[in-house]
């Protein structure tokens, strides 16, 4: 903990060919507010949040993840990253420097060690927010995002090593192997998670409700929608986190979640959940079982985006 830089997860971008549709799934049915637009971009806030956005969606002819971001306390925090990580030999995308997207602040990017393209920022401008009211079924907050990785110990130990991260739980298979990593950068239980895939890409994204009430409101709206819903609702074993997993309109995975577990960093110990225990992966029995075609579906498309930085 006494090197850790980063402080928490800012913002997940990724770019759709489907823009439109894309957009107003977010907007009208998932419950994110448009806060800049320009020609093929939209940033989109929590209600929530002070974050400036914790979405942002660009049009491209690929699907594709364009970047997670996060942040960091202090510019001086920001430079020491920056030149830790070139000692250390790691593709730097920009220098620290002045961001030009919503609120500003101080930044830079880098890819990690599959070619995602990863963002540290720091003295970004808060965003005017608000309490969310009892009922009132929109996303909080951003929560965490998991990634695909055909090694999860590999990627693991780059985050644990070059970032900062803490390991704070696996779900594993007595047959397969480890299954899933999380990772956390501050008490919240995970704020990135690596799932074993066939490639690298986006299993999912997920966003913080106000509470129980709210999660199973929001989930009840997409489900009215006719939104195909992949997983859930239930409750997790690892995290303790309620989830239930959507499918969006460009078939990226995204999350309905709330009551993330926050940890004792000081006293926290790994533990390693079985998957095949049915209450590891849902402790209620709400959920429909976690078969191959949701693990299918979680694996997404292969990320066209790696090694190529996103264009804004």
């Amino acid at each position: 903990m006494a090197d850790r830089l980063i402080t928490h997860l800012r913002h997940v971008d990724i770019a759709v060919p489907d823009f439109d549709k894309q957009r107003e799934f977010f907007t009208n049915l998932w419950g994110l507010t448009p806060v800049a637009e320009d020609t093929g971009v939209v940033f989109l806030a929590a209600e929530g949040s002070p974050e400036q956005y914790i979405v942002r969606l660009r049009r491209d002819r690929q699907k594709r993840l364009d970047l997670i971001a996060y942040g960091a306390a202090t510019a001086a925090d920001v430079n020491a990253l920056a030149a830790g990580l070139g000692t250390a030999g790691v593709r730097l995308i920009s220098e620290p420097g002045t961001l030009r997207t919503a609120g500003g602040g101080y930044g830079f990017r880098f890819f990690d060690v599959d070619g995602r393209t990863v963002e540290v920022s720091a003295d970004v401008a808060t965003r005017r927010h608000r309490r969310i009211e009892a009922r009132e079924s929109i996303p909080v907050r951003l929560s965490h995002v998991v990634v695909n990785s055909p090694d999860i110990a590999r990627t693991q130990a780059w985050y644990e090593r070059h970032l900062g991260f803490a390991h704070s739980d696996t779900l594993s298979h007595p047959r397969n192997g480890d299954m899933m990593t999380f990772l956390r950068c501050s008490p919240q239980h995970h704020s990135i998670a690596i799932a074993k895939g066939p490639h690298v890409s986006l299993h999912h994204i997920s966003f913080e409700m106000r509470g129980l009430d709210e999660y199973m409101r929001g989930t009840g709206r997409l489900l009215r929608a006719g939104t195909r819903l992949l997983w859930g609702p239930g409750r997790h074993g690892a995290g303790d986190n309620t989830f239930s997993y959507f499918l969006d309109p460009s078939g990226n995975t995204v999350e309905y979640s709330t009551e993330l577990q926050i940890i004792d960093e000081d006293t926290w110990h790994p533990s390693v959940h079985d998957a095949t225990v049915a209450e590891e992966q849902d402790q209620w029995g709400t959920a429909n079982p976690a078969d191959e075609q949701i693990l299918k579906e979680t694996f997404n498309d292969v990320d066209r985006g790696l090694f190529v930085a996103p264009p804004l």
